[in-house]
């Protein structure tokens, strides 16, 4: 006769770790018991995947103050300034950049992000998402503490500092769907997705007007100086309280772990040498819907954004820059509803109202559906209110596409979700390039009629993102991506490793013997 197995009160470490490992992955969330879908609490009530949501939302507040404070110090770092010497009155700069050098300036950001997405996503896969997202961050915090330096030192400097830092974020994004690969329970994917998502907006609130009061009070070096420093104590935090998988958190709780690797699966372990089937996902319709989606939220979201205090000035002589408030409020409204869509969309599926696939669909193609009626509305609007809250309303909408096409790499392909946020973000970063220059060629004369002509493009791109997202989205994992209870296919040798008998889950593909 077999022998009992201990409970998990009175058992062992090694025996624990037995009882653990021995968990079923495939097991249905209805066959788990109660007490384990009912996680203890550690901290105060806060359990250990919500920690991890928390700093990474935190996180990417960082990686945005770090990005958008340029934009503000710039404007200091070129302003005139009034010399009073013996009675006469002078005025000169920092620095006299034009309005091209500039430019160049901030959008030499955006090479070096472009170049990383898809290497940050496979390297995410090979070292850790957490490690990853922390020194990401880290080394743009790094630069960002030596800009006034690079400044000073020459325009090639500083233009060469910032591809640096774009090229370190450009990580950021892939990096942290490789930590939710193994956090984020299938029920919880799309809450926790969107509330570490939604720290980037809430960073931009945050940082544009501080940057304006420290450049006023204490000088512009100050913003970098703060600003870095910030994100430093970040890292230190994130490095050092996050784990790579919750196997390896000496804090989780015996029933959140066995809930997590009971939902999760396979993913929740850290396996390294993976084959990645990159022709599968070239070749996937999903993979295309998610693209597809990503690119048309932000050819709409960069439009709107980049487009909008031009437009207000041509069309109504309204200047926006100016109105700080109506400046950030598309921001904070984006912000608010990408967590109110990642927990409307968590709802529809735990409590069984729709499939993970129809939610996709819903919250993507319903958003973008809505963001194209109120951006026309905008676009025949004649007063100034009316034009901000149909816009900023628009930009709402948006954030209930964030919980369905960001989410959904995790729900076809959980182990290489960070590959495929990767390549969605590599082909979202175009209309920031590509949207700005398209604007300029169609207003020449600053008339009505040729900005509605901008507004009906993006609204066309929303459309026909709309339609394929609904044709070809999938929320079911797909076949390409399928693993076995517990084991991964290896590069190469084609052999399994077995990662259930790994105490903490960080397993890597060997020789087979």
């Amino acid at each position: 006769m077999l022998a009992t197995p201990p409970s998990s009160t009175d058992a062992s470490p090694d025996e624990k770790t037995a009882i653990k490992s021995h968990l079923h992955y495939t097991q249905s969330l209805t066959e788990i018991p109660h007490h384990q879908r009912r996680s203890s609490r550690w901290l105060d009530g806060i359990q250990r995947r919500h920690v991890v949501a928390i700093l990474a939302f935190l996180g990417f507040c960082q990686v945005y103050s770090l990005r958008v404070n340029l934009s503000v110090a710039i404007v200091a770092m070129t302003a005139n300034r009034t010399i009073n010497k013996d009675g006469h009155l002078s005025y000169e700069q920092d620095f006299n950049w034009d309005s091209r050098s500039q430019g160049i300036i901030l959008s030499s950001f955006f090479y070096g992000y472009a170049v990383t997405q898809i290497p940050g996503g496979w390297l995410a896969t090979q070292i850790g998402g957490k490690k990853l997202f922390g020194l990401g961050i880290l080394v743009t915090a790094i630069i960002t503490l030596l800009t006034p330096i690079l400044a000073w030192a020459g325009f090639y400097f500083l233009v060469i500092g910032r591809v640096i830092e774009g090229f370190f974020e450009g990580v950021t994004y892939p990096s942290i769907h490789a930590v939710w690969s193994r956090w984020a329970p299938p029920l919880e994917r799309s809450r926790l997705v969107t509330i570490a998502f939604s720290g980037s907006y809430f960073g931009t609130v945050i940082s544009l007007p501080l940057s304006g009061y420290l450049a006023e009070t204490y000088g512009w070096p100050s913003i970098f100086y703060v600003f870095g420093l910030i994100a430093i104590v970040w890292c230190i935090v994130w490095l050092n309280v996050v784990s790579e998988t919750p196997q390896e958190d000496r804090k989780i709780t015996e029933e959140e772990l066995d809930y997590i690797r009971a939902t999760v699966g396979p993913s929740a372990n850290h396996v390294k040498n993976m084959d990645v089937p990159w022709k599968r996902f070239i070749t996937s319709l999903p993979v295309w819907a998610i693209m597809l989606a990503h690119f048309s939220e932000n050819w709409g979201f960069y439009t709107l954004l980049t487009e909008l205090p031009t437009f207000m000035n041509d069309v109504l002589g309204f200047d926006l820059k100016h109105a700080g408030l109506l400046s950030a409020l598309p921001y904070l409204v984006m912000g608010i509803v990408v967590q109110v869509g990642g927990h409307f969309a968590d709802h529809l599926i735990s409590h069984g109202y729709l499939t993970s696939t129809k939610v996709r669909k819903l919250c993507t193609c319903g958003a973008f559906i809505f963001q194209t009626i109120f951006l026309l509305a905008a676009a025949h609007a004649t007063s100034a209110t009316a034009i901000v809250a149909f816009l900023t309303v628009a930009v709402g909408f948006g954030g209930f596409a964030w919980a369905g096409f960001s989410v959904n790499p995790l729900d076809i392909a959980p182990q290489f979700a960070s590959i495929l946020m990767g390549l969605s973000n590599t082909v979202a970063t175009l209309p920031g390039m590509v949207s700005p220059l398209l604007t300029g060629h169609l207003v020449q004369h600053k008339t009505p009629e040729e900005w509605q002509t901008v507004f009906y493009i993006a609204g066309g791109i929303y459309l026909a993102g709309a339609v394929f997202f609904g044709l070809f989205a999938s929320g079911k994992l797909q076949r390409w991506a399928e693993l076995q209870d517990g084991e991964t296919l290896c590069a190469e040798t084609h052999s399994r490793a077995s990662t259930e008998d790994l105490p903490f889950g960080s397993g890597t593909c060997g020789d087979s013997d």
